[in-house]
């Protein structure tokens, strides 16, 4: 039997759709329904890797660990990934197929994706019970809705019914609401069955005449209001760099302070998560020379554009300040693009970076980077190198990388990798360190231990606390969420939308 489809669609980008996504899938596998989740077009600075060495929007992958499955290229069958101005990878089933600009993106590709994106929703559909479909900004972009591949043409290829999210925490709830609908076709409306008010703060009784209004002006019920949820599962759009959780950090409000660099085409920048979990430990996103400081860790993070970032790193004057961190015991870390940057030199000879210049690295590090056409994504493990913290321990991530980089005879691998590959590399006094691998720091007991020997360092006593593994919180923020939802939106009418029946499992 072909699957039953539901599709989550916003009036803006970042109202939370992804997350609703992700709730719906955990749900439905808590029922026993065989659910999948699909995003047929996603710009998004941070990728997933799948087991089969695909890449694909960190979303579809977090809600399909939800929905209990692993994730393949078939849940989101073309990734935009942001490399320059109105320029982005286009990746097609987890592979690079080519960098585009805009226009030719739209005037030249959206057709031919149509296809491979059918392709993709008729293999779910004969293999899953439910498709969670997610949307993409907004239905109502008039300029671009007849290009539009993510949205109302996809609720319509799976015959799927819409839940118009809208986002309150930003003002404007009603309007942006009335105004979606509106600039909806009349076919177009009539998917939409459902609203859902996401991200709210204040007293629930208050918004109940704007409800009814709402219904009435409409004909289309509230399924619920959704509270305010801080939940720990990681963002993929840059949107999620402003959000509260690095505006809650300020000055010598915490004894380790942590600082990471938001470069101008940052990606993967998830990396740092686990931080926020760790006791005593603050968090700074800095932008620019005046807000650096003197952390005890400097992350570097990943980048789209490595030799561009660099450039934007030492006209800001960052390459003078992090090299003077070096001398005074900060601890810097790259990671993928960041640590290409902790190196001599990078070249890029083929112009896979777009400019086709080299540069010089910051030279914590000696080692060099060549960029080459052939892109390495997949997901691996590793044991750390002995000498570094405690010591082959056992580490996992994954690589999404274009460049091969080259160490010096005496510079000493980070992870010897199960393949067989050395990794990274390390400094003599272990005060720098470099990886390919993303999700490093995902990795509980090497982050604890990374802290406390910072807190060593500054004569503070280490943390004993129990280390949750990422899995563990993982599946907890899974569940939260679920039972979030359960609780404040009507799921009755969900399942009868689907004719599905409500079953406890």
């Amino acid at each position: 039997m072909k699957a039953r489809s539901i599709m989550i669609q916003g009036t803006a980008s970042d109202v939370g759709k992804s997350l609703i996504c992700t709730a719906l899938c955990r749900i439905f596998a808590n029922k026993g329904y065989r659910v999948v989740p699909f995003k047929s077009q996603n710009m998004a600075l941070n990728s997933y890797v799948t087991v089969e060495g695909g890449e694909i929007g960190r979303s579809q992958g977090v809600q399909a660990e939800a929905a209990r499955i692993v994730a393949t290229s078939d849940m989101n069958p073309i990734l935009l990934k942001p490399k320059q101005d109105m320029v982005s990878e286009v990746i097609v089933h987890g592979k690079h197929f080519l960098d585009m600009n805009a226009m030719d993106y739209r005037n030249q590709f959206v057709q031919e994706a149509m296809p491979i994106i059918r392709k993709s929703v008729e293999k779910l559909q004969q293999e899953y019970d439910i498709i969670v479909l997610e949307g993409a900004g907004s239905p109502a972009e008039i300029n671009l809705k007849d290009r539009d591949i993510a949205n109302m043409r996809m609720a319509q290829l799976a015959d799927a019914a819409v839940i118009l999210v809208a986002d309150i925490d930003r003002g404007g709830v009603f309007a942006s609401i009335i105004g979606t609908l509106a600039l909806l076709e009349d076919d177009e409306r009539n998917r939409v069955k459902g609203i859902i008010i996401n991200k709210f703060r204040g007293i629930r009784e208050l918004l109940d005449d704007g409800i009814e209004w709402l219904q009435q002006e409409t004909g289309i019920p509230v399924l619920g209001v959704l509270p305010y949820l801080d939940v720990s599962i990681e963002a993929e759009d840059s949107l999620a760099l402003s959000s509260l959780r690095f505006k809650k950090t300020e000055k010598d409000e915490f004894p380790i302070d942590v600082a990471f660099l938001r470069f101008p085409h940052i990606s993967n920048f998830t990396d740092v998560d686990p931080f926020f979990d760790e006791p005593g430990v603050g968090v700074r996103l800095v932008g620019n020379i005046h807000e650096l400081g003197r952390p005890d860790l400097l992350i570097l993070p990943g980048t789209k554009n490595t030799i561009e970032d660099l450039k934007w790193m030492r006209d800001a004057g960052f390459d003078m300040a992090i090299k003077e961190l070096r001398k005074h015991g900060t601890i810097i870390a790259g990671i993928c693009g960041g640590f290409q940057m902790l190196g001599t030199n990078l070249f890029d000879p083929d112009a896979v970076e777009g400019c086709g210049e080299d540069a010089e690295g910051l030279s914590l590090l000696s080692l060099e980077t060549i960029f080459q056409a052939e892109k390495k994504t997949v997901q691996m493990e590793g044991v750390l190198a002995p000498g570094f913290l405690k010591g082959e321990m056992k580490l996992s991530g994954y690589e999404i990388h274009l460049g091969q980089t080259a160490l010096d005879s005496q510079e000493q691998s980070f992870l010897l990798l199960k393949d067989g590959r050395m990794d990274g590399a390390v400094s003599a006094d272990n005060k720098v360190f470099g990886t390919y691998l993303h999700g490093i720091f995902h990795n509980r007991h090497f982050t604890r231990e990374l802290v406390n020997q910072i807190r060593r360092n500054k004569g503070l006593d280490e943390v004993m606390e129990n280390i949750q593994s990422d899995s563990e919180r993982r599946e907890e923020a899974y569940n939260l969420l679920a039972s979030h939802m359960e609780e404040n939106i009507d799921m009755d009418t969900i399942f009868q939308w689907l004719e599905l029946e409500v079953t406890d499992v």
